[in-house]
């Protein structure tokens, strides 16, 4: 499994009005701004451009046609390269003078995009965000101050842009790709997790709030084969049933206070606000968790559920050995 991990700082030039949950919003700018940027055609629709196969946009936003998926089964829910990891702080309000922060993960062949990434970011600055419309019109402008990619130990940090050239050290991309070991650790017996945006995770065909490690399990292979298998070239051949049989017999719950967490957001495209809510807080698992554990680190990165994009499903795990 290959990604980078990108820490984006914006320094407003007019007032930035924004919800008290900004992945939603920072999710559907960056699309509008990246099709902007990348696509020669505005006017045609992805499924019927001959430029398709080799557009940012294309790869990034409509993965399923870009993979060449058309009727399949699971197509459409092909999962998309990049996460979006907005502040947590609630704040709406961000005067020129202010910073906002915010981390955006790219992952596998996603990664060779980075400059129009930045580029659709910086465009977006141009074009506002938020409140950008009656009273709040001239609002919603930022630039880039810089855009840092943190490495694997979470302290290396190589600066990828500094808001005035474009991608200063482009090998430093690839230098700070996260590629993670997912060899069984050893001495764990217990781990904490807390979640901490919303997590939306079906089971039965429901969303659920009363979680168990098997369920966990099975939604997080699930994710993390498939981003391996479309955006890595990487094709998982583990044994799943052992995998998720162990996972039922082998590891209990001893602890939880998740609660159910209700959230919405606006979707321009079916003109309506579409429910998100999920749960949130913390569940503790005991028993056999060593050959888990590196999968759940890696989750930690890439989150588990539906709407990643948007930065839900984001946990962290606690525990010995971990």
């Amino acid at each position: 499994m290959k990604f980078t991990r990108h820490h984006l700082i914006l320094n407003p030039v007019t007032d930035l009005v924004l919800p008290p949950y900004k992945g939603s919003t920072l999710r559907g700018g960056f699309g509008h701004a990246l099709k902007r940027v990348a696509c020669v055609d505005r006017g045609r629709e992805c499924n019927g451009c001959i430029l398709r196969s080799t557009c940012a946009y294309s790869y990034i936003f409509e993965t399923a046609l870009f993979n060449g998926v058309h009727g399949k089964t699971g197509g459409s829910r092909l999962p998309h390269p990049f996460i979006i990891e907005p502040p947590l702080d609630g704040r709406q309000l961000y005067k020129a003078g202010d910073k906002l922060d915010l981390n955006l993960i790219l992952v596998g062949q996603a990664i060779d995009y980075t400059p129009h990434v930045i580029l659709a970011f910086e465009e977006l600055g141009k074009m506002g965000i938020g409140k950008t419309r009656g009273e709040y019109r001239d609002n919603g402008k930022y630039k880039i101050d810089k855009v840092i990619s943190t490495g694997y130990d979470g302290e290396t940090e190589t600066i990828i842009y500094d808001g005035k050239s474009h991608i200063i050290d482009d090998p430093g991309v690839m230098d700070s790709a996260y590629f993670i070991n997912t060899s069984p650790d050893s001495g764990c017996s217990k781990i904490t997790i807390r979640f901490l945006t919303p997590t939306r995770i079906k089971y039965n065909g429901k969303f659920i709030d009363d979680l168990d490690f098997a369920i966990l399990m099975r939604n997080l292979f699930r994710r993390l084969s498939w981003l391996a298998g479309i955006h890595c070239g990487e094709k998982w051949d583990m044994d799943w049933k052992g995998i998720i049989s162990r996972a039922e017999e082998k590891v209990r719950t001893v602890d939880s206070d998740l609660r159910w967490h209700d959230w919405e957001r606006y979707s321009n495209r079916q003109e309506k606000k579409l429910k998100m809510g999920g749960f949130m807080g913390n569940i503790t698992f005991e028993g056999e968790l060593d050959e888990f554990v590196p999968f759940l680190r890696l989750g930690e990165y890439l989150h588990v559920g539906k709407g990643t994009v948007y930065g839900l499903g984001k946990y962290g795990v606690f525990g010995d050995g971990v």
